[in-house]
């Protein structure tokens, strides 16, 4: 790991009223998180609900708003080489011919710089990581040549090459199939078992309730704490707008009810469906998920089964990675 070591107990970011957002405009405020080593936390919300903002600031390309952020015991940004942060908009493989071990390669430059020299630790560590994500057999291809899903697990190899003590990941499995999720999962598990810490955005409710810690956000804060605490039926609706039942071991989403006819377009959004009425409980399920919130909460499904949200379609992400970015994520 780069960098002092961190103990299990220190802090690893220190967050208090802390208010994320563009220029002097606020998109998310209000923000209480103390998180130390090894922990994982889960920033869940809709498209457009501050997701993205709140990362960027923890990385250092965004200025806080308001309140107080510490990051590895300093300001955002000021220990690049102990932080690791993978965005939603990657521009590098479409401008250059680069082939997936040079991406992955570029996960020690924090410690050597773009012409330092590297040594055999440094090979070992991409090596290492592209095993991790599966993609040893496609070192040497051009990375524009690759399928979507293909040149995520490379960016994701890229991060793991770094070895860093922070992981900071925007939508990390968007575009991957089950067989890299499983691998991205395995990682992240292998990561804080070493004593990293992860935090992710991401749409997935079963992987947030893997983590310690959950941001739920709505353009605001709507709750944050422990997976059982905050990922209930109530908080679920008002951060999605949908409603949950419990349908045998599986939490289902249906329509919130309401009285009237359905004649009419309800204006889900993109990280939401029509899920039906209550008549048929709607398709969507959280059957992974072990919630907190009383007769309603949901028992385990199978090992292995981990069902999502529906994956954000593409026109909301990030087209920048810097902080001038207009984008009001």
């Amino acid at each position: 790991m780069n960098g002092a070591p961190t103990g299990p107990d220190a802090p690893v970011l220190q967050a208090s009223r802390l208010a994320v957002g563009y220029r002097d405009h606020a998109v998310v405020a209000g923000i209480d998180l103390d998180v130390t080593a090894g922990e994982q936390v889960a920033l869940v919300g809709t498209n457009g609900s501050g997701k993205s903002t709140v990362l960027k600031t923890l990385v250092g390309l965004l200025e806080p708003v308001g309140g107080s952020l510490e990051v590895l015991g300093g300001r955002p940004g000021s220990t690049p080489t102990r932080v690791a942060y993978l965005g939603q908009f990657h521009a590098t493989g479409f401008v250059l011919p680069l082939q997936v071990r040079d991406v992955v390669r570029m996960g020690r430059f924090a410690d050597h710089g773009l012409l330092g020299r590297m040594g055999r630790a440094d090979r070992e560590a991409v090596d290492e990581a592209l095993a991790r994500m599966g993609i040893e057999d496609l070192a040497h291809r051009p990375l524009r040549d690759l399928s979507g899903g293909q040149q995520q697990r490379t960016f994701l190899a890229q991060v793991l090459a770094r070895r860093a003590e922070l992981l900071v990941l925007d939508e990390p499995t968007a575009g991957i199939d089950a067989a890299g999720r499983e691998r991205y999962l395995t990682a992240v598990a292998d990561e804080r078992a070493r004593g990293a810490t992860v935090i992710v955005a991401t749409h997935d409710i079963a992987e947030a309730a893997l983590g310690s810690q959950v941001l739920l956000l709505a353009g605001r804060l709507v709750a944050v704490g422990q997976p059982t605490e905050v990922l209930t039926p109530d908080h679920l609706l008002e951060t999605f707008g949908i409603a949950l039942r419990r349908v045998g071991a599986d939490l289902v989403s249906l329509e919130q009810p309401h009285a009237h006819d359905h004649d009419h377009d309800h204006g889900f959004g993109r990280d939401q469906a029509d899920l039906g009425h209550s008549q048929d409980l709607g398709s969507m399920e959280f059957g992974a998920i072990e919630l907190g919130g009383g007769p309603e909460a949901a028992t385990p499904a199978p090992p292995g089964h981990l069902p999502r949200l529906p994956p954000p379609d593409d026109p909301d992400h990030d087209a920048t990675s810097g902080p001038t970015s207009d984008r009001r994520d």
